[in-house]
């Protein structure tokens, strides 16, 4: 009986409070000929006769006088980012569910006719109503700081690093919700303090609605946070008419315009000079979901989930050298180098051990298809659907050394063998440190660079269903595998003939392959990833044990 009270106080406060007032708005802005509603949007380039003339931000010198620098975080910090719709759609698709992310997008007509402050509050109600505070901060960690990133103004950040150096504290003002930002915020550009607009939540969940204080209203916002008689020393915007509003509340104001580096790429921020190296992240797409490219997604939907179907058929029933052709007509592209079989182990009384990179679980069949034979892999752990679908045989390991070494051991007297030592997948230009126990059991090592290419959905997970990782990466429209083998390892860099430890094999290795590949070689561990992205150790109950993910 509760749970129907709530829900008829929720329907009311829709159909009179969010209907009823959109659609009389939406008549009034047709009545006044459509330009009423471009007038009073935020994003709304503002009359130059009501603000005086601002420099650019490039002008700004700092002092040890100032204190204060406060910035917003839209249209300043951000590039392309005069709407948040992509990231409201982020944390509905990879922290709700993919019918939350429709519902979403099917709202994005009503969102243009709607005011700014109206159609922020029906983004936020479909995307956090229900939703787990504990998911958002999985989502905002995992998922968000890689666009952050991606979208971040390299000179503005300069700009912010640089009056941190004078010991000026740096605030971010924002609209959205602050549990957008803060996370990545703090974390990456190391911000005194943000503050947003406050999400309502009710026992660990979040009800969809903003906080009694509403949505944050940066120019009253500055008067709140400093006080009537306080000004904040640097205010920086864009040339928005709200953002004027901000930003002539400070001191001194700059403005962020397109003009600035329009046409140099120093307004990208490259991968190089990230505040902090982006070497893991989660979630599923691997585009930026605009409007547009979200909706071609949902489109795409229904023919991938066949295409991988197809895929998946002609990768397990068919040859090896036949599928490899028709998986390359369905749009799978397969890149093959080195491959000249120079690494057959002549004596036949042990199999090769091939040592490769790990970018997804799909690494051994695609090894397998370019060598042309049968080969087995070890894993730590697979998913009953990934073991069945699997065109080549699988072998857990225990991560006990000692009966893992034996298991290996075993397994090369019968043939060959695959292992990837990193022990877990990685999607960025980044080796994880090599496990030294492949190192031990063979001279006969033959070292595989593997990489990968997707457009739309990434085949790996560290919180998500893991059986659907190869659905996912062959869901895309055109994925590409690129093969390198390496020469086998000379007998005199072996731990057998050579006399070198485990620990300097497995280094030497992990350098070439980053060399082959252009990757960074690191000392992180699947344990980290875990830790970073799932905020456990990647241990997951299977039956009366546990293994590893």
């Amino acid at each position: 009986m509760d749970f129907l009270m709530v829900f008829l106080k929720l329907a009311e406060w829709l159909v009179y409070h969010l209907l009823a007032n959109s659609c009389y708005k939406a008549a009034m802005k047709l009545k006044n000929h459509a330009f009423f509603l471009l007038k009073n949007h935020p994003s709304q380039k503002s009359p130059h006769h009501q603000f005086p003339s601002f420099p650019t931000f490039t002008k700004c010198c700092f002092n040890k006088n100032q204190e204060t620098l406060v910035c917003d975080i839209q249209n300043t910090l951000l590039l392309n980012s005069k709407s948040f719709f992509p990231y409201f759609m982020l944390v509905s698709f990879e922290g709700g569910s993919i019918f939350r992310a429709i519902i979403l997008l099917l709202s994005y007509p009503l969102l243009l006719l709607l005011d700014h402050e109206l159609g922020l509050r029906m983004m936020i109600f479909i995307t956090f109503c229900g939703l787990k505070l504990k998911t958002m901060e999985n989502v905002s960690r995992a998922v968000l700081h890689k666009f952050y990133l991606e979208n971040l103004n390299l000179q503005v950040h300069e700009l912010l690093a640089s009056a941190r150096s004078y010991g000026i504290k740096v605030l971010i003002f924002t609209r959205v919700p602050r549990v957008l930002v803060e996370g990545f915020c703090k974390e990456y550009l190391s911000i005194d303090n943000v503050m947003g607009t406050e999400l309502h939540s009710v026992g660990g969940y979040f009800s969809g609605f903003v906080k009694s204080e509403g949505v944050v209203v940066k120019h009253n916002a500055v008067k709140e946070w400093f006080g009537n008689d306080r000004k904040p020393d640097i205010g920086v915007g864009s040339c928005y008419f709200h953002d004027q509003l901000f930003i002539s509340q400070c001191k001194e104001s700059y403005l962020v315009s397109k003009e600035d580096g329009k046409s140099s790429a120093r307004t990208i921020m490259p991968r190089e000079k990230y505040p902090k190296p982006l070497v893991f992240h989660d979630g599923r797409l691997a585009f930026y979901p605009t409007p547009l490219a979200t909706l071609c997604m949902f489109l795409w939907f229904p023919f991938g989930i066949l295409l991988a179907i197809i895929r998946l058929f002609v990768g397990i029933v068919l040859p090896y050298p036949i599928s490899r052709i028709l998986g390359g007509f369905t749009g799978v592209n397969i890149s093959i180098e080195g491959c000249d079989y120079s690494w057959e182990n002549k004596n036949k009384r042990s199999g090769v051990l091939f040592v490769c990179t790990h970018r997804t679980l799909l690494d051994p069949v695609f090894l397998t298809m370019t060598i042309g034979k049968s080969m087995t892999a070890v894993t730590y752990s697979l998913s009953k659907m990934s073991e069945v679908i699997s065109p080549i045989k699988t072998v857990r390991l225990t991560r006990d050394r000692k009966q893992d070494g034996e298991t290996m051991h075993k397994l090369l007297s019968e043939g060959d063998l695959i292992v990837c030592p990193e022990g877990t997948t990685c999607r960025e230009p980044y080796l994880l440190r090599f496990s030294s126990l492949f190192a031990e059991l063979t001279d006969e090592i033959v070292p595989v660079a593997m990489n990968t290419h997707v457009t739309m959905f990434y085949g790996t997970t560290a919180s998500g269903l893991k059986c659907l990782d190869p659905i996912f990466f062959l869901m895309n429209p055109r994925p590409s595998y690129h093969v390198k083998v390496i020469g086998k390892l000379a007998k005199e860099l072996s731990c057998g003939a050579g006399g070198k430890s485990s620990h300097d094999v497995a280094n030497y290795i992990q350098k070439q392959l980053g060399d082959a590949l252009g990757f960074e070689c690191t000392n992180l561990t699947r344990r980290d990833k875990y830790l970073m992205l799932a905020g456990n150790q990647g241990i997951v109950e299977d039956k009366s044990k546990k293994c590893q993910s």
